[in-house]
């Protein structure tokens, strides 16, 4: 088990390493707040992609707390409502479930094309979809005096909005998550 830890971990991260870390965590909260279209229940974005990067280059670990930092700031600069820590946990396991699937991986061909799918599957179906919907049915429900038969239609109620959204999502994720190699071959990152 240890060793595919240390593989999942890169050993120390250096100035640079933490400087462009730092960019994209910047970028993320940027296309996240500002460059979105958010509606009540569901925000379509396409800020993953920083996300995605970092977890290509420093792993799961780095990934998701980048994911979870920009989570926080945005939430800071930008609030929408109240802070949630739902959704910065969800950030987290977000990015991480990019660096498990996508550390230092070659996405060419079959075996890189299930990785993606597998990624961008879990992320929007699994943690998007699921996991979210249920903040924001905890969020809602909250704000009325209310028992867990109303959390579980505020719930139901979200789905199947929601998983449009998702339908729609994984597509573009799986192709613009295959370019972003190409794109960073080309950066020299």
């Amino acid at each position: 088990m240890e060793p595919v830890i240390k593989k999942l971990i890169p050993k120390k991260l250096t100035v640079n390493q933490i400087v462009l870390t730092a960019l994209l965590v910047a970028m993320e909260v940027v296309m996240s707040r500002l460059l979105s279209i958010p509606t009540p229940i569901l925000k379509i974005s396409l800020s993953f992609l920083p996300i995605v990067v970092i977890a290509i280059l420093y792993g799961p670990i780095y990934a998701g707390i980048g994911a979870a930092l920009a989570d926080f700031i945005g939430a800071m600069l930008f609030p929408v409502g109240a802070f949630f820590p739902g959704f910065t946990i969800s950030a987290f396991l977000i990015g991480c479930t990019y660096g498990i699937f996508l550390y230092k991986g070659n996405f060419e061909g079959f075996k890189g094309l299930v990785k993606v799918i597998a990624a961008a599957f879990i992320v929007t179906f699994v943690l998007q979809l699921g996991l979210e919907t249920l903040w924001i049915a905890i969020i809602m429900v909250t704000n009325a005096d209310s028992d867990h038969t109303v959390l579980q239609n505020a719930y139901m109620a979200f789905l199947p909005v929601r998983a449009v959204r998702s339908a729609i999502m994984l597509p573009i994720q799986v192709v613009l998550i295959r370019l972003l190699p190409l794109l960073t071959r080309h950066m020299n990152i």
